[in-house]
């Protein structure tokens, strides 16, 4: 292994019928490497909670080394400008029940409006 996993632990919570997470990352690229964790952790939720018949709840993220690359600040300034719009809806469109089971075509995103791609290097 060339790194040791950036996300250490999650926990999942249970309360009025609802799914939550709760991940710790060790170390975190705010750049690159956190808005995909937080898009795939909050998945899992939507995908967990369907597969119990809970409704998803909450996906809360604990950062340790949270981090900006050197080569990312004027990238980052960039994202700041915007002005953030309306978030997206999942819907899963058919009935799964063994988490093995989903297929990326379960998954729709409505309403999805993103910007341009900003350009970002991975630093290494």
């Amino acid at each position: 292994m060339a790194l040791p996993p950036c996300h250490v632990m999650c926990q999942f919570y249970v309360q009025d019928g609802e799914l939550s997470c709760q991940m710790y990352q060790r170390s975190a690229d705010m750049g690159l490497g956190v808005p995909f964790n937080v898009a795939s952790y909050s998945l899992l939720v939507y995908m967990i909670a369907h597969i119990t018949g809970l409704k998803p709840g909450d996906f809360i993220h604990t950062l340790g080394d949270a981090h900006v690359y050197v080569n990312h600040v004027e990238p980052l300034k960039e994202q700041l400008k915007r002005t953030p719009r309306a978030l997206p809806k999942l819907k899963i469109k058919r009935s799964v029940s063994n988490i093995d089971d989903f297929h990326v075509d379960d998954f729709e995103i409505i309403d999805y409006k993103p910007y341009g791609k900003i350009k970002m290097e991975m630093a290494v």
